[in-house]
């Protein structure tokens, strides 16, 4: 408990130099969650093995949808190269596209197809992986460090990028999370998302326990120390039950600037801690 408090006094801190006193709580119920490739996924991850992707809607559901979403969340399963191939179905996304707006996960796009992206996404969301053991054992991917880096600076040449770092990706464990820091403060970052690795029945790491919560916020104040004066955000992707209430009572502590879906502890930590409470209804890079 006495390093919690210490970590929570860092970021603080940092955070009460750099920005105003509030933070943004996004309930994201106007984003729906679209799969361009239904529940079809070519690599399995480790920690995932499709199950996400279940719980989306395919292009044609939300086509059909009675009530029209503001905004979507494109996402789908991965090539065997680590590829979201949503540049396949540019069409469909353009037809739907309207007014709304999209946050495309895209992997590791082929650079020829960036260019493609640009007319139909608002935001792109990168998951920012920082260590080539990670990469190969729990993604089953034959890539690196530097393809993610290469990935990563193509992508800001043409659009908006977030990047999410998973802490605690690989089984629970922090491998790549301060790598991943380290080589985004050389790249650039107008903002960054935390996720935090949630065992999930069915999965090959289903029986690993997430980070502890000292560890994670551990990363989440070295962020802040190397990024003082860009937004940081908890995400949507994040264990339930006491883990997150403690969770989210800490990142409050500790100075996020958001959190997703917060529980309720931590709604009443901001209003003791004198923040104002800035309500979204979509998704949080959005």
């Amino acid at each position: 408990m006495e390093r919690l408090a210490e970590l929570a006094q860092i970021g603080w801190k940092i955070r009460n130099e750099h920005f105003s006193p509030e933070i943004v709580f996004s309930y994201p119920n106007k984003t729906t969650a679209v799969s361009v490739t239904g529940a079809k996924c070519q690599l399995a991850c480790a920690h995932c093995g499709g199950h996400y992707l279940k719980h989306m809607k395919t292009l044609n559901e939300v086509a059909n949808m009675e009530t029209q979403p503001a905004s979507l969340l494109v996402s789908g399963g991965c090539t065997t190269d680590g590829k979201v191939p949503i540049a396949e179905y540019l069409q469909a996304l353009t037809a739907l596209k309207q007014d709304r707006k999209y946050n495309l996960h895209v992997g590791l796009v082929d650079e020829c197809d960036i260019p493609s992206l640009v007319p139909i996404a608002d935001k792109v969301s990168f998951d920012f992986v920082g260590a080539d053991e990670t990469i190969q054992n729990v993604l089953g991917l034959s890539r690196t460090v530097e393809d993610y880096i290469h990935c990563y600076g193509k992508l800001r040449r043409y659009l908006p990028v977030v990047p999410h770092i998973c802490i605690g990706l690989d089984g629970g464990r922090i491998v790549g999370e301060y790598r991943a820091i380290r080589e985004l403060k050389k790249l650039g970052a107008s903002a960054i998302t935390f996720i935090i690795f949630t065992p999930t029945r069915g999965t090959k790491l289903a029986a690993c326990q997430p980070p502890r919560l000292e560890e994670v916020l551990e990363v989440l104040v070295a962020a802040r120390l190397v990024f003082p004066d860009i937004p940081l955000t908890l995400g949507c992707m994040r264990p339930g039950g006491d883990y997150r209430r403690e969770l989210d009572v800490l990142a409050v502590a500790v100075g996020m600037n958001g959190i997703v879906n917060p529980a309720e502890e931590a709604v009443s930590r901001a209003g003791e801690n004198g923040l104002a409470i800035q309500r979204r209804e979509e998704c949080c890079v959005l």
